[in-house]
């Protein structure tokens, strides 16, 4: 089905970066997956291909295109592989950030190399003491004359070790009260002195995503690399962690409905009791249960995107399905290993990577039980 939000362009786009996902990613991908990492001459083919930040306005290299077409990327670069994420939270996540609360200046010495796939970008908020709860961060960033000087460290950073430029989040202000009105974002460059990185870790999925510990010790960052107004980065979070979450269900819902077809064309194929898997009732509910809770996902995410498009708020919606969906997309992982039998714990088959990738999602953007916390707050609990 085509989603009324998207027009003959976006199908364009679509068989575009198909062919080219075909081409330059579909060969590689295992191999990066047993690597641990994507090379980073992926991005820059990618930039040289008009595919990184197609959103951007003309003026710094992009195409001024509407989120649609931030869909269609994500949706296709699931296709291929989660480990892919990587590619969506630069486009969709972190890159907004400098185009919403960046100086004239920030943006054109910024944007323009995120687009050309030169810069590729992170963003530092979870901490190994502070993940869901922002306000808890320990991480500081003191004014010193023309610059602060940032002490901390990060964990799970996507894009951690490639990132050449890291927002970072960080309290200005370590006895504002309430606490969250002391946290600021910083744009920290890959060259700056105290900078490091530690090691890259060793995930049970998204073997091909480079996550990363970071380390900030004395790094002086300019003034010039604060990102928008100081005290206000707990508001900037929040603003953008709309569109984060629905990145985050975009990319739930393709895999369930991959699991779905890798598991459909599998029961039809194999056999027990002298006649295919699919034409045993218990295979067939089971089948017919999760086929209607992946459409159920679908046409709820539909109408979140399409109302996000038209810049409404629909907080408490991308909340719903973020956790909706991407519990539902692991309830169908554990289903449809299971109708594999013994070859789904085979690495050999696809729905092995896709068990192992998916639990993740309900994690990170924020954990499912905070998304339940945001409903019942905005229900009037």
């Amino acid at each position: 089905m085509s989603a009324r939000y998207l027009n003959e362009e976006h199908k364009m786009y679509r068989e575009s970066l198909k062919k080219f996902l075909d081409q330059e990613v579909r060969p590689y991908f295992d191999q990066w997956e047993e690597e641990r990492i994507i090379p980073r001459g992926l991005w820059t083919k990618m930039g040289e291909n008009g595919f990184l930040c197609p959103w951007v306005d003309e003026q710094y290299g992009g195409l001024e295109a509407d989120f649609g077409y931030s869909v269609v990327f994500n949706e296709e670069i699931e296709r291929v592989g989660t480990g892919m994420v990587g590619l969506g939270l630069h486009n969709d996540i972190v890159v907004p950030y400098f185009d919403t609360y960046g100086t004239e200046e920030q943006k054109e010495r910024w944007i323009p190399k995120c687009v050309t796939g030169e810069y590729i970008t992170a963003i530092a908020m979870t901490e190994p003491d502070a993940g869901s709860d922002l306000a808890g961060i320990k991480t500081t960033a003191i004014q010193q004359g023309d610059h602060y000087v940032l002490n901390g460290q990060k964990t799970f950073i996507t894009n951690g070790i490639h990132a050449d430029l890291i927002v970072v989040v960080a309290k200005t202000d370590p006895d504002a009260v309430p606490p969250h009105k002391g946290i600021s974002l910083f744009v920290v460059e890959k060259d700056m002195p105290g900078f490091s990185r530690g090691r890259k870790l060793d995930k049970i999925g998204l073997h091909s995503q480079d996550t990363a510990e970071l380390f900030f010790e004395d790094v002086k960052v300019p003034k010039e690399n604060l990102l928008g107004e100081e005290g206000k980065g707990f508001y900037y979070l929040m603003d953008q962690l709309q569109q984060e979450r629905l990145t985050v269900a975009i990319s739930a819902q393709v895999a369930a409905e991959e699991m779905i077809q890798m598991t459909t064309e599998y029961v039809k194929e194999r056999k027990a009791f002298g006649q295919p898997v699919s034409k045993i009732q218990t295979v067939q509910h089971k089948m017919a249960e999760v086929a209607t809770e992946v459409r159920i996902g679908r046409s709820f995410l539909d109408d979140v995107i399409e109302h996000h498009m038209k810049s409404k708020s629909v907080v408490t919606e991308v909340s719903m399905a973020k956790w909706w969906i991407t519990d539902m997309a692991r309830r169908v992982a554990t289903t449809c290993m299971q109708l594999h039998g013994g070859y789904g714990y085979m690495e050999e088959y696809p729905i092995a990577r896709r068990y192992r990738d998916i639990p993740v999602s309900s994690i990170y953007a924020g954990t499912n039980d905070i998304m339940k916390n945001i409903i019942a707050k905005n229900m009037g609990l």
